[in-house]
């Protein structure tokens, strides 16, 4: 669920209290940077329902791409995963996958009506 204007005049603590406070578990909010989203973790026996932020690439219309994005709960968690994304041989690994794994069909490019001859 998206409710997508909570956080559009820019975020506050208040803000971000009261959705931990009365949000649904699970519940995400857009913010005003695009694939970046708030989301309510619920509770456990152990931990406080919380939030974090999900980082989730967007469509034209703004709404998730992926089922579930990178989940950051902390801001030295975010540096962490900053450090690994931002290493040069991540990318040369992906670009090797791409090269090794089958190809697949983009999205919206049906490759069942064409007939190879």
């Amino acid at each position: 669920m998206y409710t997508g204007s909570m956080f559009d005049q820019g975020m506050s603590e208040d803000k971000l209290a009261e959705f931990l406070e009365k949000g649904k578990d699970w519940e995400k909010v857009k913010t005003t940077v695009p694939g970046v989203f708030v989301m309510r973790m619920p509770g456990t026996k152990n931990r406080e329902p919380s939030l974090c932020v999900e980082v989730n690439p967007v469509d034209a219309s703004g709404s998730p791409t992926k089922r579930r994005g990178l989940i950051i709960r902390s801001a030295e968690e975010y540096l962490e995963f900053k450090d690994i994304l931002m290493n040069e041989k991540l990318e040369s690994l992906l670009e090797m996958l791409e090269d090794v794994n089958p190809e697949t069909a983009k999205p919206g490019k049906s490759t069942k009506d064409v007939i190879e001859i």
